[in-house]
């Protein structure tokens, strides 16, 4: 059995920990998904993130015209050559992910790369499957699981003979289908709504809850279910009973409170969410504590129960976000240089946002959680209709939410559903990680006018602060 200093497995977020301060260590990487279509980096740069927001952006020009009529200008879209958005997108990132591929092979002398799926065999060791079935034994004094997560898929009758796609899948599609059928009612869910109605396509989603986006702030949930229900067809408390397929079609039986429905439509996008991949790497064989819904158990330093092994990003946190992961692994690369002077990944406040339309960002408690534990606050929604920028957009639609300590004016949970969400939400986050209160933030700054921030800065006027 080969034994070096630190086993990497996963080339997501991992990928960043080694750098020259690791150059008289010899680091091995392993990384199941390495192939022909550029798979190395993880998934954000393959199938999350990257291509997505690449095909958000395509999504939002393309949804222009509609806009446009609405402000007296004259604009069509006639339209989507799905070949060259494809190609566009996944000319630039496979190019990436073989060169980071190329890079842990040969850029650094003290490190390698092992092709496969590692399996825990024991406390700190390893065996990785290669495709071909070859077997490689390894052990390590330290080893980060960074191995990330997949698509969830329901066990639903006749779904995995259907040929449906997730979203590790359905971007590189041969051709725009006319009509696609989403399972979900999520991020993923409404971003690819989004992407593919805007394109042409004729999008019905398909939700087991009565909202969309369910777990977001009650309000912004409820704006966007609205918003959501005007532009795609929206099936809202539907139990999938089963799938089939028939010819180039396929069947979706739906079970509802006035009995079944059926759909036909030329592609089925299974979007219900993603599970961490713990168990393909038999962590628990490896001695590594599981949750229940399959996650590796870490502390705040990102160390699991085993010494010595650390985890992040998907396969460990309950987030599933990219910057959670790169903070995290920042976290991780500390602590296997300073093993007497270990940091923690702060998660007080995690922000996060949905890139669909509008968009939506949020951050820290929903008025539905500050109500379940009991934490008074005080609460102020903003329109953007009230604002000049707003004003001259004509959004009738979107607004900000903010919570705070009545006492204090400490900002508690932010909501954004509209324009530039994400964008907007930022000084929010900032305020609250360094504890500027919300009056501090209103009046010792100056915001522009008549620009989108003065949103954010009515929100803060209006809370009602003792």
């Amino acid at each position: 059995m080969r034994h070096v200093d630190l086993v990497i497995i996963g080339s997501g977020s991992g990928n960043a920990i080694v750098d020259e301060r690791f150059d008289d260590w010899e680091v091995v990487y392993v990384e199941k998904g390495v192939g022909s279509r550029g798979s190395y980096g993880g998934t954000c740069l393959n199938v999350g993130c990257i291509p997505t927001k690449m095909l958000v952006h395509t999504a939002d020009v393309a949804g222009a015209p509609g806009e446009a009529r609405r402000l007296g200008v004259d604009l069509s879209f006639d339209d989507a050559d799905w070949p060259r958005i494809r190609d566009r997108i996944f000319g630039r990132i496979d190019p990436i992910a073989d060169g980071g591929q190329k890079y842990r092979q040969t850029g650094r002398p003290n490190t390698s790369l092992l092709t496969g799926t590692a399996r825990f065999t024991g406390p700190k060791q390893l065996t990785v499957i290669d495709e071909a079935g070859g077997v490689t034994a390894i052990s390590a004094d330290r080893i980060v699981v960074a191995a990330g997560s997949r698509p969830a898929v329901p066990d639903v009758p006749g779904l995995a003979e259907s040929g449906f796609h997730t979203s590790d899948s359905v971007m590189r599609l041969e051709q725009l289908p006319a009509s696609m059928v989403i399972l979900g009612s999520g991020f993923i869910a409404v971003e690819m709504a989004h992407i593919f109605a805007s394109l042409g396509v004729k999008v019905t989603v398909v939700a087991r809850s009565g909202q969309l986006l369910s777990r977001l702030d009650r309000d912004v949930a409820r704006r966007f279910t609205e918003i959501a229900g005007e532009r795609w067809d929206v099936r809202l408390n539907h139990a999938i009973r089963r799938v089939d397929r028939d010819g180039d079609r396929v069947r979706v039986l739906l079970d509802t409170h006035d009995g079944e429905e059926r759909l036909e439509a030329d592609v089925l996008l299974v979007a219900t969410g993603r599970v961490p991949n713990s168990d393909l790497i038999e962590a628990e064989a490896g001695g590594l504590e599981i949750t229940g819904d399959g996650r590796i158990v870490v502390d705040e330093t990102q160390a699991t129960t085993v010494p010595g092994v650390w985890a992040l990003g998907d396969v460990s946190s309950p987030y599933q976000l990219k910057h959670v992961a790169n903070r995290e692994a920042r976290t991780v690369a500390h602590n296997l240089l300073h093993p007497k002077g270990l940091i923690r990944t702060d998660h007080r406040y995690v922000p996060y946002a949905v890139f669909t339309e509008p968009r939506i960002a949020s951050v820290g408690l929903t008025e539905q959680q500050a109500r379940a534990n009991g934490i008074e606050y005080v609460t102020s929604t903003q329109e953007y209709a009230g604002t000049a920028y707003g004003w001259a957009m004509e959004d009738t639609s979107g607004f900000a939410k903010l919570l705070a300590d009545p006492n204090t004016g400490a900002l508690l949970g932010a909501h954004v559903i509209g324009p530039e969400a994400p964008t907007l939400i930022q000084p929010l986050i900032q305020a609250m990680q360094f504890g500027l209160d919300a009056r501090t933030m209103a009046r010792d700054q100056y915001w522009i006018h008549p620009a989108m921030p003065e949103l954010i800065e009515n929100a803060l006027l209006a809370l009602p602060l003792a």
